[in-house]
Order: C-alpha cells, then structure tokens, then sequence
C-alpha cells in the first residue's frame, strides 16, 4: 500500500471491531429463541386451551432464528470489508458494505458514513485500482 495520507488501516481496524461485535450481538438472538423455547413448553401453553390457536413461544423462536441469521450475515461480511480494506481491493464491495452498515445503529451510520467520505477521495480510489 502506499504511504498516501489516508485512513485505510484505521477503519480496517473499526471494521474488524464492528464485526467482532455484530457476532457477538448475535447471541442475544440465541437467548431470545431460548426463552421462546421456556414459554412454549411451559405447563400453561402444554395443554391445549381456546384463548389461544398457536405457540406464542413460537414467534420468540422464529424472530430469534432470523435475527440471528442476519446478524451473523453481516457480522461476517464487515470482517470481510476489514480485510478488504487492508488489502485495499473490492472497492464496490465496501461501498455496499458502507451504506448497510448505515442501517446497523449509530456505530454503523458513523462508520458508514466515514467510509463513504473515504471511498469518494480520488486519491484512494487509485489505490483501488491502480492494477
């Protein structure tokens, strides 16, 4: 890479946090498909009864699976950005990832955000695709 003045390794380093911590945030999912598992196996839910015609343990366990799904999804692809980022190729690949990462909460509109600003310099876009 060259020794232009950019922030390249500073936000491969946010992203690999950011990731580390989307996959972390992951396991709130779990939890919460854990406790849709407790109430739909409770006593009260046991029996067969008319005030309800489904599981209510069921949509815990349903949002729960897909929160998780998507979040280690995303965990993964902005570990990919990091790597991308330090090796300063895929430039499309991060700017999708940039504006996603808009979507995540105030760290990821900040991050977000940030690598846009970063990405749009020409100095950094040669180094992309200086090949």
């Amino acid at each position: 890479m060259n020794n232009t003045n950019n922030n390249l390794s500073t936000f491969s380093t946010l992203y690999l946090v950011k990731g580390i911590l989307t996959l972390c945030f992951s396991l709130f999912f779990i939890l919460y498909g854990c406790i849709g598992f407790i109430i739909g196996n409770s006593e009260e839910w046991s029996h067969e009864t008319d005030s309800f015609p489904f599981n209510p343990g069921l949509i815990f366990i349903v949002i729960g699976g897909i929160g998780f799904i998507i979040s280690i999804v995303i965990g993964i692809l902005t570990l990919m950005a990091s790597k991308y980022l330090k090796d300063a190729k895929n430039y499309n690949f991060i700017f999708v990832l940039a504006v996603l990462n808009c979507l995540t909460g105030i760290l990821g509109i900040l991050l977000g955000i940030f690598t846009i600003i970063e990405l749009t310099k020409p100095e950094v876009k040669q180094l992309f695709y200086k090949e």
